[in-house]
């Protein structure tokens, strides 16, 4: 008998409007559109970059709740360095967000994007 085989994962990611959001992510951080289901901020929005694709999906602004309620995102990244100058430059970073060495084995950086959501990119060293 196999066993079932885990290949990929599209994580979804709430947000109040999906035209912005899909803005942000391929303006700022260089992904690209793979697919929406509408061209108004209601709905449901797909974008990749390299092997990974992310879903983007409108969230009445009632669900919204205050505090930290979004999700956090880990992508493992080649070439950490180059991505963390790259996006240095799109006005994306925090006031504290620095490319770190971890003590579990990791150098990583993270920050939010347009609606809280976390994102941590990271390789191991």
């Amino acid at each position: 008998m196999n066993a079932g085989f885990l290949k990929q994962i599209h994580p979804v990611l709430p947000v109040k409007s999906v035209t912005k959001a899909v803005d942000y992510y391929v303006n700022n951080l260089g992904f690209k559109l793979a697919f929406t289901d509408t061209t108004s901020d209601n709905g449901y929005a797909g974008v990749s970059r390299d092997a990974i694709e992310i879903h983007l999906q409108w969230h009445d602004e009632k669900e919204w709740v205050i505090g930290v309620d979004r999700p956090m995102l880990r992508i493992y990244v080649e070439n950490i360095e180059q991505l963390f100058e790259e996006y240095k430059t799109k006005n994306v970073f925090h006031e504290r967000t620095s490319l770190k060495k971890m003590i579990w084995g990791t150098e990583e950086f993270a920050f939010y994007d347009l609606y809280g959501n976390g994102l941590t990119f990271y390789k191991d060293l």
